[in-house]
């Protein structure tokens, strides 16, 4: 009686390996497109929400825009003159924002953080860029200071 040993020949077991090469080389690019267009709507989405924000921090402060100190009157409780505090008597307006974004395309400690003046953004140093002059707040990332 002859016994025949089973199991799987070197040139099988490199096929099925080339194969899924094969797909993992089509399928990994196609999730880095999608992490890409994840960070592209979450940035877009958070644009949209801070200038919702600053808008509604410019009526309710008597047509005047956040000022240099813009994440603490976004995120804080303020007055018709903009100083910010904590009691709803003193400071009835705000917060505007539960906390400042992240621009998800600025590496570093300075995600979150705002670059005021009035020139243009994309200096990449911090995570965006307010203009004080016209109540703007972009990307501060070469990339994206269009939207």
């Amino acid at each position: 009686m002859r016994h025949k040993n089973a199991g799987f020949t070197l040139v099988e077991i490199l096929i099925v390996v080339i194969i899924l090469g094969i797909l993992a080389a089509i399928v990994i690019p196609q999730f880095t497109e999608a992490s890409n267009d994840a960070r592209n709507n979450a940035l877009a989405s958070d644009l949209q929400t801070m200038r919702g924000q600053i808008e509604l921090y410019h009526i309710q402060h008597l047509d005047t825009y956040p000022t240099a100190a813009i994440v603490n009157q976004l995120v804080y409780r303020s007055n018709s003159s903009g100083t910010t505090g904590s009691d709803p008597n003193d400071y009835p307006f705000g917060p505007y924002l539960q906390k400042f974004p992240s621009n998800p395309f600025v590496a570093g400690t300075t995600t979150n953080q705002v670059e005021t003046g009035t020139g243009t953004p994309g200096s990449g140093n911090y995570g965006w860029y307010y203009n004080t002059a016209t109540g703007k707040i972009s990307p501060d990332d070469d990339d994206h200071t269009s939207l």
